[in-house]
């Protein structure tokens, strides 16, 4: 199929885009399009404007600002994974773009479109939101910051308000000692994971981020991750790691059948023995 008729504006600059956005309910953003051509193709998206983003330099800019990296939401995957932006990460944020589909999709597809897009099973979701991360928010009349799991509401689904786009995307520095791991399966290479697991853990602060994606909801971030090991997050996380309390949480958090429930599982022990 083909898109149905659509007006299509590229602005230079970022005041311009939210302008544009702002008058147009009907509008969409487009930044690298590896989620909306096919929606436009199909159909499913029928915009009556496209607000193409990629030339705007002010998206595509990289910078560490104190201890955190501030990246503009134009930034590729590709730009991730070839090491054109700095890294606070130690490798981890380079390790999950190197993974995403296929590089053709890593070429074009970028930070910001695939936040926005909001699928719980994309993989800067997951590893983001273990990692700490924060969005800038710009609209017409107001700029705002929101931590990354307040920003995905549930499946495809964001709090983006109408008018607003993500500007950039803020990630802490990683900690000397923290330990990272990022596991998901999927069919075949490219396909969406059907189990996805991202954790940031910290022996030496006794800190967790633990955050299990490719749902039918928003992802999961574990609220209390000390429960998984006894109480106590320490250099032997691994050994102290009880999976029946892991099973039960992801049963209290909403992954009510049994087999979604043994492939999380799965994906969060292989990550917790990559991390360690």
């Amino acid at each position: 199929m083909k898109p149905a008729p659509f007006d299509y504006a590229r602005p230079r600059d970022l005041t311009s885009a939210v302008a544009l956005l702002g008058s147009n309910a009907g509008a969409k953003v487009m930044a690298g399009g590896q989620s909306l051509g096919p929606m436009l193709n199909l159909r499913l998206a029928q915009p009556e404007q496209i607000v193409d983003i990629t030339a705007i330099d002010e998206l595509k800019q990289a910078e560490i600002s104190g201890d955190e990296l501030v990246l503009g939401a134009c930034i590729t995957h590709a730009d991730i994974e070839d090491g054109r932006v700095p890294d606070v990460t130690n490798g981890a944020m380079r390790g999950v773009a190197a993974n995403i589909a296929y590089r053709a999709v890593r070429n074009r597809g970028t930070l910001g479109g695939s936040l926005s897009h909001a699928d719980p099973a994309a993989d800067w979701v997951a590893a983001l939101t273990a990692l700490g991360a924060r969005l800038t928010l710009r609209s017409g009349s107001a700029t705002r910051q929101v931590a990354l799991p307040d920003f995905i509401v549930g499946a495809l689904q964001s709090c983006l308000q109408a008018g607003e786009l993500v500007a950039a995307i803020h990630i802490p520095k990683r900690a000397a000692t923290a330990q990272w791991g990022y596991v998901k399966t999927c069919r075949k290479t490219g396909e969406f994971a059907h189990g996805q697991c991202a954790l940031l853990i910290d022996p030496a602060a006794g800190a967790a981020r633990i955050v299990i994606g490719a749902l039918d909801a928003a992802p999961i971030l574990i609220a209390q991750p000390a429960e998984l090991f006894g109480g106590r997050i320490g250099a032997d996380y691994k050994a102290r790691f009880d999976p029946r309390v892991a099973d039960r949480l992801l049963g209290a958090a909403g992954i009510s059948d049994p087999v979604h429930r043994h492939i999380h599982l799965t994906v969060l022990k292989r990550a917790l023995q990559e991390a360690a």
